[in-house]
């Protein structure tokens, strides 16, 4: 559906988008099952990197043309979108906007999970669900630059990305990845990171050393297909479960935990976080050291196509609707 580009308040500022990203986020709140779902219709789009095209009457004009990264957590997928300066981050220039735009959704998760739950350090050892995805490679890119002993889940097919990335691949399709850990490394891993959710949080648990930390931050096992599995009754399951796992976790022993994390959350407790997170991401990028891995760059008009690729679950990186 085509309208015309939407005016900005007094206060906001209108963004020509240049990339929007498209996560398994879209594809929960398209579904209905994700806790930031929003009333139909809705435009999905979390995250997005584009350039400041006309500023509101109270707005100071000097913000104009710049390139800025938002996470609106819907409305991206739109060449125009209009949001408050306070939700912006400056981009330096010179950045390719497909990659800049990775940074928004999943590394940002990737490197608060790492460095604001799991307090990582070098030596410690780490268990990555889906390493091969776009929120893995985040992972796998931001523990090399830690400097921790990495050991990520992925099928075999993908198993060249994840050790090309500093990490040992671990097929989840053919091993059982706790049989995995302990054969490899004796006591367990002192931090997972688990996007999986439901039965496999607590497999996750069981590969933890005494004090060890499961970050839960999804749960791509509702879907299948790219589609709600098995009915409505995962949202009510999607609530419960991880709390009974947390509650069991606090009553075992050796000091292990199961801890949420949502980027929408603690973006909203901690706006200064978000923006100086975003920040130190995007000097990396802009110094390389980080490369954001993009999956396919897809015109924004073929939007469904990007959810339906992500859906089947085997996109290696980040997909990135371009907008002209």
């Amino acid at each position: 559906m085509e309208e015309e580009a939407p005016e900005p308040g007094q206060s906001d500022v209108r963004v020509r988008v240049l990339a929007a990203g498209v996560s398994f986020a879209d594809l929960l709140m398209r579904e209905g099952i994700h806790p930031e779902k929003t009333l139909l219709p809705f435009t999905p789009g979390w995250d997005i990197v584009g350039v400041v095209e006309k500023t509101g009457e109270q707005v100071s004009q000097s913000i104009a043309g710049q390139m800025v990264a938002a996470l609106p957590i819907h409305g991206g997928y739109a060449q125009h979108i209009c949001l408050p300066p306070s939700e912006l981050t400056a981009v330096p220039d010179g950045l390719d906007p497909a990659e800049a735009v990775s940074l928004v959704l999943n590394y940002i998760t990737a490197y608060q999970m790492m460095h604001r739950l799991a307090h990582a350090s070098r030596g410690q050892r780490a268990l990555i669900h889906g390493a091969a995805g776009g929120l893995g490679t985040a992972l796998l890119q931001l523990g090399r630059l830690v400097g921790l002993e990495m050991y990520g889940t992925a099928s075999l097919a993908s198993h060249r990305i994840v050790s090309d990335l500093g990490a040992t691949p671990i097929d989840y399709q053919k091993a059982d990845f706790v049989e995995e850990i302990r054969r490899l490394t004796g006591e367990g891993v002192d931090v997972v990171f688990d996007g999986v959710g439901e039965a496999n949080v607590w497999r996750s648990f069981q590969t933890l050393r005494p004090g060890g930390r499961v970050i839960v931050y999804g749960f791509t096992s509702f879907l299948q297909q790219g589609e709600l599995a098995g009915g409505l009754r995962y949202r009510f399951r999607g609530i419960t479960r991880p709390a009974w796992y947390a509650l069991r976790a606090l009553l075992s022993p050796g000091r292990r935990r199961i801890l949420p994390y949502s980027i929408q959350v603690l973006k909203r407790r901690k706006p200064a976080w978000f923006r100086e997170d975003l920040s130190v991401l995007l000097d990396l990028l802009r110094d390389r050291k980080i490369k954001p891995m993009i999956a396919e760059r897809i015109p924004l008009r073929e939007a469904r196509r990007a959810q339906e690729l992500l859906g089947r679950g085997s996109v290696k990186g980040k997909l990135v609707l371009v907008c002209n």
